[in-house]
């Protein structure tokens, strides 16, 4: 006898009538609290993100400054409406 091979999609846990597509995506529909990522692809998504926001902060910090409004910061000193 034949062990059956060890799978990571869901579709294989779920017993429906028939093995369609449309079946499986129809019964996904109607059990939304029974179809959730496994633990290990969240904690591995979780993983990368908190991978990429290091290297884009990395980024940023790395990156030139520059003055986004240069001109407005020296005319700002002068208070508004005083022509005199």
């Amino acid at each position: 006898m034949t062990r059956k091979k060890k799978t990571r999609s869901l579709a294989d846990k779920v017993t429906i009538r028939t093995g369609r597509r449309k079946d499986y995506k129809k019964w996904r529909h109607d059990n939304p609290d029974q179809v959730a990522p496994s633990r290990r692809f969240v904690a591995k998504k979780q993983q990368q993100r908190k991978l990429q926001a290091v290297r884009k902060l990395a980024r940023q910090q790395s990156g030139q400054d520059i003055a986004i409004h240069p001109d407005k910061s020296a005319s700002s000193d002068k208070p508004k409406g005083d022509d005199s």
